[in-house]
């Protein structure tokens, strides 16, 4: 029996990615003084495989130690300690930052600004037209919407139906958001642009309450400020008579249309604010697209039988006004597409402050398009519901930071 009194360490380093070790193991066997010259050593040479993610180490000895071992592979190098490793993910991570797209500073709030600009031309356009009633307006708008989500949906294998335990909310979110729509369109015929629109903006406030009823969502007194402040807009917006008495401004039309307006847009304002919250309750579980499905389709579902009970369905005679309704429905879908892409890149906040523009572009279009100046009780108005729903987009980012 020998004793093991030879041992040689060899090691070799290969190409980047792979370290080979070589042990060479010496066993002498002296029986007698002549063993030096007669007998050779027996050597085995162990080979040891270093993979540049260190996670598998082959380990190689000999023939006999390989049918031994029948090409068992053992762990020489933690994950924890190996270095190359974490040199390696670092580099991965380089390599996915490097191959992430840049997105332009700004570029959010400019889709903000197309949207903003999309939906004020959208109200112009209403306004425009001449003889069609709004919920006809709203049936072709959803009739267009349907037409442009149907390829996507079957583009991202969506369905059609939803989850089922969201689709009681989907079908609440088309038949609330698809009431709004025509709430707004109808005051917009019945009442000066700018005033409509202004009416229709208050809806963030409210949204804000109805969280706080049906979300469990908190309720600041800063919200309660901002809820007395929109309400007084709306009144010197409406001009009731049992404020203003029987001298009133700014006026469109005869004071009984205006008053019909005046109450749509608000009913209109709270309707949308449904809307969101219903989306809320939603979350992100359901795909944005098959929102806008439930949308178009009981949107369009609704107009068609309202319009069939009140006998209102009629095709524009002049040719400009069928190619305005076309249009009214691709820049809605535009307008919606470019808010999406808004709020995926900004910050809700800034969105929020950006689609005030909406109020000073429809005060735009009042004056150039249809030569109606302001008044003095539209002006105090606008500013009051611009200074609300601006106020609960900043007192909720302040919030949401110090909770962060």
């Amino acid at each position: 029996m020998g004793d093991r009194n030879h041992c040689a360490h060899e090691r070799v380093s290969c190409a980047e990615d792979r370290v080979t070790v070589v042990f060479h193991r010496v066993d002498s066997h002296v029986t007698n003084g002549s063993d030096d010259e007669s007998g050779d050593d027996e050597r085995t040479a162990a080979r040891i495989h270093l993979q540049s993610n260190c996670s598998h180490v082959s380990c190689d000895y000999g023939d006999d130690a390989e049918e031994a071992r029948g090409g068992e592979e053992k762990t020489l190098c933690p994950p924890a300690f190996c270095v190359r490793g974490r040199l390696a993910t670092r580099d991965g991570n380089a390599g996915e930052d490097s191959e992430k797209p840049k997105t332009c500073p700004g570029l959010g709030l400019f889709y903000a600004l197309l949207s903003t600009v999309f939906f004020s031309s959208i109200s112009l356009l209403v306004k425009t037209i001449q003889g069609v009633h709004a919920i006809e307006i709203s049936a072709i708008r959803c009739f267009f919407q349907m037409l442009f989500i149907l390829p996507l949906l079957i583009y991202h294998k969506t369905g059609f139906l939803g989850p089922r335990d969201k689709r009681i909310y989907l079908v609440l979110r088309g038949f609330i958001g698809s009431n709004a729509m025509i709430l707004l369109f109808y005051a917009v015929q019945q009442m000066p642009l700018a005033d409509a629109t202004v009416i229709m903006f208050s809806n963030p406030v409210f949204t804000s309450l109805l969280a706080w009823i049906f979300l469990k969502e908190r309720c600041t007194i800063w919200d309660c400020v901002f809820t007395v402040f929109t309400i007084s807009g709306v009144l010197l917006i409406a001009q009731p008579p049992f404020l203003f008495g029987e001298h009133r401004r700014g006026i469109e039309g005869n004071y009984a249309n205006h008053i019909k307006g005046t109450i749509a847009a608000f009913a209109g304002a709270i309707a949308a604010a449904c809307t969101f919250v219903v989306l809320r309750k939603m979350g992100k579980s359901v795909h944005y697209y098959l929102s806008v499905w439930y949308y178009a389709v009981i949107g369009f579902i609704e107009c068609v039988i309202t319009l069939s009970i009140l006998g209102e369905w009629k095709i524009p005679y002049c040719g400009r006004d069928r190619w305005m309704l076309m249009l009214i429905a691709v820049l809605g879908i535009a307008g919606q597409t470019f808010l999406t892409k808004a709020l995926q890149i900004e910050k809700a906040v800034p969105v929020a402050l950006m689609r005030t523009i909406d109020v000073v572009l429809a005060f735009i279009f009042q004056f150039i398009f249809f030569n109606h100046a302001p008044t003095m009780w539209s002006l105090g108005g606008a500013l009051c519901v611009v200074l609300s729903t601006s106020g609960v987009a900043v007192q909720k980012w302040y919030s949401n930071s110090r909770k962060s």
